[in-house]
């Protein structure tokens, strides 16, 4: 089977226990490695002086924030650069989520409660973007009765549906891989360390890459079509 390694909270209150999941207390150590790499980074790049070419692993930082800053400048515009750090950081903690399976864990995104979380993160800022965008909650509200009255229900659901198909997508195409993997070292038995490899290679880390892409490239234009409506 694939996997293995499971690390599982009960916490007891009063007569009621209750359960965490292993997916969640995976995706926290996640976002705590994150943070602190961060912060390991930021006193690298601080101590660092600004003449000097980026050498080791502060050249890779640098090239997938200058990615992540062209991105959102081509996708968005240059006046919504002040969200390459919203971006920068979904599209670091799917990617590693979706990347986790590799190690014998179970991938966080393969839980419907986080890629519900994310996406919910993603609905808040849109809405309060767009709030601000149509200059106070009355005149965005009026937004969702153009062209016609009579669309107002059919904005609304098209709206609401945004958070529930981007975590939807997101949440099935990891899962379902995982699932194939399972599958697939069951039907290898003891050859699947030799035949599982290339598996691997399409079903977490291409997939994992391209979903963690096209849920960074969603948000981007959620919010970016918040700011320009």
């Amino acid at each position: 089977m694939k996997g293995g390694i499971s690390v599982e909270i009960f916490i007891t209150l009063g007569d009621k226990e209750i359960f965490i999941p292993d997916s969640i207390v995976n995706f926290v150590f996640i976002a705590l490695f994150i943070v602190i790499f961060s912060a390991i980074v930021n006193k690298k790049a601080k101590n660092t002086n600004p003449d000097d070419v980026p050498s080791g692993f502060l050249n890779v930082v640098e090239m997938l924030i200058e990615t992540i800053n062209n991105l959102v400048r081509s996708t968005m515009g240059e006046h919504n650069m002040k969200f390459a750090p919203y971006i920068l950081t979904i599209f670091v903690l799917i990617l590693c989520s979706n990347l986790y399976g590799l190690l014998g864990f179970t991938s966080p995104t393969s839980d419907y409660s986080v890629t519900l979380a994310l996406a919910l993160a993603t609905f808040v800022i849109v809405q309060v973007t767009g709030v601000r965008s149509a200059g106070g909650l009355f005149k965005y509200l009026k937004g969702f009765t153009e062209p016609n009255f009579l669309l107002t229900p059919l904005n609304v659901i098209g709206e609401l549906a945004n958070p529930v198909s981007l975590s939807f997508r997101l949440f099935g195409n990891i899962l379902s891989g995982g699932l194939i993997m399972t599958l697939l070292y069951a039907l290898f038995g003891y050859l699947a360390p030799v035949l599982a490899p290339p598996f691997h290679i399409y079903f977490d880390i291409f997939s994992g890459g391209l979903q963690a892409f096209i849920f960074t490239m969603l948000t981007m234009v959620f919010i970016g079509g918040a700011t320009e409506a």
